[in-house]
């Protein structure tokens, strides 16, 4: 005799995740396509630099003070949780997560701090003829040049990782059938069993909040580029 499994629908990603999921995505791409166009199109790639730097600021911040799912305290697990997770992932035995599973919580970390040392090398960066970046002066020329190498570098590192990432959502979308991508736009997620459901107590939206932070994030950046 089987017994049925309850599907529910569960809110995961507030709006705010959302939006940073899919501004980080454009942004990235952009920075990508006018880097490799150079001339003038290298000032719109340093406003896409200072557009993630703004929203890596800002999903740091709200890892803290934002909803459930959002928050690291949340997905950010131990070590031993992360391989016993993994080792169950590959024998097929592994929990289901509404938000992110263990793996990848420490995936998102690693792409945040990737992306905010490319970010913030690409304020000291030069491409040694017309662009610089906007911290320049505040290094030698020989540590800019220095640093512009390593920008290049940082990014082919994180074009791996995003590469991986994706390998990982194309797993379980497809032969997990979770239903990453829609419920990224959605905030939505139909699930059973999950090992990470959210306490009747756990914080929502907490729009007044994201949108003070979001101010937040958008005036240290300003500050940052204008020392």
């Amino acid at each position: 005799m089987t017994t049925s499994v309850e599907v529910r629908t569960v809110r995961v990603w507030d709006v705010f995740v959302r939006l940073f999921h899919w501004l980080l995505v454009a942004a990235i791409g952009f920075a990508w396509w006018s880097g490799e166009q150079g001339g003038e199109w290298m000032v719109w790639h340093m406003r896409a630099g200072y557009t993630v730097l703004g929203l890596v600021i800002f999903r740091l911040l709200w890892g803290f003070a934002g909803s459930f799912y959002a928050r690291f305290s949340q997905f950010v697990q131990s070590p031993g949780t992360v391989l016993s997770y993994a080792g169950k992932l590959v024998k097929g035995q592994e929990a289901h997560y509404a938000g992110h599973n263990p793996v990848g919580g420490w995936a998102v970390l690693l792409l945040l701090l990737l992306c905010a040392l490319q970010a913030v090398t690409g304020l000291f960066a030069n491409d040694e003829i017309f662009t610089e970046g906007p911290l320049v002066h505040l290094i030698s020329y020989d540590l800019s040049v220095e640093i512009t190498r390593w920008h290049k570098m940082l990014f082919n590192g994180l074009l791996a990782v995003i590469g991986v990432h994706l390998l990982g959502v194309m797993f379980h979308q497809f032969l997990r059938k979770e239903k990453l991508v829609p419920a990224m736009v959605t905030g939505n997620k139909k699930v059973a069993e999950i090992a990470d459901a959210a306490p009747a107590t756990a914080p929502g939206s907490r729009m007044i909040v994201g949108l003070m932070l979001v101010l937040a994030a958008g005036l240290l950046v300003w500050g940052i580029i204008s020392l």
